[in-house]
């Protein structure tokens, strides 16, 4: 829905809001005018609310050292919302029609929110008011959203074209690195120039990445701190190969372990912060689905008990012609136990495991494989090959669309906020 890739699902955890009372009064900040936007006022108390609106939802705790930051992102995201709606409502007088949604609108859009995070619209609203936030900052933000994500697809929406050749060619670069490793990753992207030059932005993710490292959530931080496309869907970049990033970002890629998060990664126009949810190696891997009988034995086990061992599982041999009979053929063996290991990369077996199921027929038994904790027969009951899932070419022709879309959008609103008269106090 809109609204929740828009929003995305609060993070309203506990400890998000036993911090509400210490920001509740950010320092430094008195009543009065924060901004003017073409001389239309953000007030202080304005700048307060999204404040706190942006730690409840983001997870990260206000500290001395990153309160600075939390109240730059927050002003930079008013004057923004400022100018977009703006823009829409001169839009809309000029057009002679209707982009911004009424009130019984939003109030729809913060129904379908809070279903998304499994609560009642009654229970969204007072976990706001526990975290000291007026439902109102909420509904002022998301109203500023949905007008200019309904502006610039009614302006660009039918002007973007995304050609046959366009998707071939991209489909073909994506097959050319089938052979390489791919990577389920979330990401954030601090923009040099929102930042206030790259060495803030570095600063910036530094920080971002100290409360992540304390607990705040990925998604929530990549949604109110991303200027990525992907801050929308909490960060969520998918399956990508390394040829489809920047080269700091996959050289960062090929040194991290599935679970953990980089450290920022500048480049030419910013700096990212990538987390690596899975990573699967290039090419097809053979996956199969194995079945064992074994008896259990001691690392120390003397050579008459292995042998005994080994005598038992010869009987189960003689008597299971295919996987559907072992269990029952190793139930007429005392001592013998038999059940399904399930399906596995070949390549993740153990060498012993591995080695004999590569030289096996479907529902054939392996010699017995003696390991630490006992005497095994292994049985392969079936193989595939698996690798990532090509794209459809729909599926390609949408994520290039939104890319398109999503640039033209960055540059309307820059030439907007370069226009624009904008005075902080």
């Amino acid at each position: 829905m809109l609204v929740a890739s828009a929003m995305g699902a609060p993070a309203m955890t506990a400890r998000a809001q036993e911090t509400q009372a210490t920001a509740a009064a950010p320092r430094g900040l008195t009543e009065g005018v924060a901004a003017l936007v073409n001389d239309e006022i953000i007030s202080t108390y304005d700048l307060r609310q999204r404040i706190m609106l942006l730690i409840l939802t983001s997870g990260v705790q206000p500290t001395e050292r990153n309160l600075p930051q939390l109240q730059q992102q927050a002003l930079r995201s008013l004057v923004e919302e400022r100018i977009q709606l703006q823009e829409v409502r001169k839009q809309e007088r000029k057009q002679k029609f209707e982009i911004v949604p009424d009130d019984a609108e939003i109030d729809r859009q913060i129904e379908v929110l809070a279903q998304d995070n499994r609560v009642t619209g009654d229970q969204l609203k007072a976990s706001l008011a526990g975290g000291g936030v007026d439902v109102q900052t909420l509904k002022d933000q998301l109203r500023a959203q949905i007008s200019w994500q309904r502006w610039i697809s009614g302006r660009y929406g039918s002007r973007v074209r995304v050609g046959q050749d366009q998707v071939q060619a991209q489909m073909k670069r994506m097959a050319a690195a089938a052979s390489q490793p791919r990577y389920l990753i979330g990401e954030v992207f601090i923009e040099s120039a929102r930042a206030g030059g790259q060495a803030e932005a570095i600063k910036g993710a530094e920080q971002l990445i100290a409360q992540l490292q304390q607990g705040a959530p990925f998604a929530g931080v990549a949604r109110q701190f991303s200027s990525a496309p992907t801050a929308a869907n909490g960060g969520d970049a998918g399956w990508v190969s390394a040829s489809e990033e920047p080269p700091e970002v996959a050289a960062a890629l090929a040194q991290l372990r599935p679970g953990e998060l980089s450290g920022p990664i500048p480049v030419q126009d910013g700096v990212y912060i990538v987390y690596l949810r899975e990573k699967q190696s290039g090419g097809e891997a053979t996956m199969v689905s194995l079945k064992q009988a074994a008896v259990r034995l001691a690392g120390d086990a003397s050579p008459e008990q292995i042998a005994a061992a080994a005598r038992s599982l010869e009987q189960v041999r003689a008597k299971a012609t295919s996987c559907a009979d072992l269990e029952a053929a190793a139930a007429t063996v005392p001592g013998v136990t038999a059940g399904d290991l399930g399906e596995a990369d070949i390549n993740d077996l153990s060498e012993a495991f591995r080695t004999a199921a590569q030289g096996l027929a479907d529902n054939q038994l392996s010699a017995p494989i003696r390991t630490p904790v006992g005497l095994h027969l292994i049985q392969v009951c079936g193989r595939r090959q698996s690798g990532p899932q090509a794209a459809t070419a729909q599926e390609v022709e949408n994520r290039l669309y939104t890319q398109q879309l999503a640039l033209l959008s960055k540059r309307y609103l820059r030439d907007l906020r370069n226009s624009a008269t904008i005075e902080t106090r």
